[in-house]
């Protein structure tokens, strides 16, 4: 089943009753209602925002990952569910002992796949992309000749046209806007993912950063991460240097969620693909699994 990504912009008052969202609207009186269970991600950006405890506890009871934003509009705030799975705790056990060596083969397989999708992006939007070929074919276990540092250095070069002498940096400008509110929202995604899994978002293969609470989301969302780029090259053949954002360009990046994505020849929703890979995950850290299911992107708009 497709999960629902809700996004408040506008003043509202969010509440319960008979397991459904109940969102008034002042301005208008306007009353809407949605099934709690039918939701993955929930948004929340306007500082006129009243949400109840009820609400909050429903969500994260039916593991609805709740973004909230700052007053310029950029996410700041991720909510999780802290009992996602019935195994939760063996898995934890399982997670934390994972040994070196499991870790290095399976950040690996997760930069091999990073790569493989940057350099389909590529051929998708026909610019170069034999350098990104011959990348992938030297990543060592653990990714110890820092391939996907120098994949990046070519890829962030080349993706977006030269008119806009991009530089990939958090607060650099646009559009790096666009991709940090896409990144933003793809990282909800794999973090409610991985609760469900019943997996420590916090504990990651590769990323050890002491004060980021989200080190395995930020591992697990590397490959997922040139679809976010996709959207946003297409915003910008759209739109030029006018890459502040809009209302229409925020629907764009909201959309993420439930972009079609190819996992196993298959087709499914970004979020439900984001799931069977940390369903993998918890498979190979158990001993029950060995390779890391990842979505290859497509090469040709479907």
């Amino acid at each position: 089943m497709i999960k629902r990504t809700l996004y408040f912009g506008s003043p509202a008052y969010l509440k319960t009753r008979n397991e459904q969202l109940i969102v008034e609207v002042p301005d208008t009186g306007e009353v809407k209602t949605a099934v709690i269970e039918d939701i993955g991600l929930l948004i929340l950006d306007n500082q006129q925002i009243t949400i109840t405890h009820a609400v909050l506890s429903k969500l994260l009871e039916h593991n609805v990952a709740v973004v909230t934003c700052n007053d310029i509009h950029h996410p700041t705030g991720l909510l999780l569910n802290l009992d996602g799975h019935t195994l939760q705790s063996q898995r934890f056990k399982t997670q934390i002992a994972a040994s070196v060596p499991l870790q290095k083969q399976l950040w690996q397989q997760t930069v091999i796949a990073k790569i493989t999708n940057q350099a389909n992006l590529f051929t998708l939007k026909r610019l170069n992309e034999k350098p990104l070929h011959a990348l992938i074919a030297r990543v060592k276990s653990g990714d110890t000749d820092n391939c996907e540092a120098q994949a990046a250095a070519y890829y962030w070069k080349n993706i977006f046209p030269d008119f806009l002498a991009f530089k990939r940096h958090r607060e650099g400008d646009p559009p790096n806007n666009l991709l940090n509110y896409g990144y933003a929202i793809l990282r909800a995604v794999v973090a409610r993912s991985l609760v469900g899994s019943g997996l420590l978002p916090t504990l990651g293969i590769f990323h050890r950063n002491q004060y980021n609470a989200y080190c395995l989301a930020d591992d697990i969302m590397e490959p997922y991460r040139p679809y976010v780029d996709k959207v946003v090259t297409d915003i910008v053949r759209n739109n030029g240097q006018y890459l502040e954002m809009t209302p229409n360009m925020k629907q764009q990046l909201l959309a993420i969620p439930a972009m079609d994505v190819l996992l196993n020849n298959e087709k499914s929703p970004l979020m439900n693909a984001v799931q069977r890979t940390t369903a993998s995950l918890a498979k190979c850290f158990e001993g029950t699994g060995k390779k890391l299911m990842y979505p290859v992107l497509a090469t040709q708009y479907t």
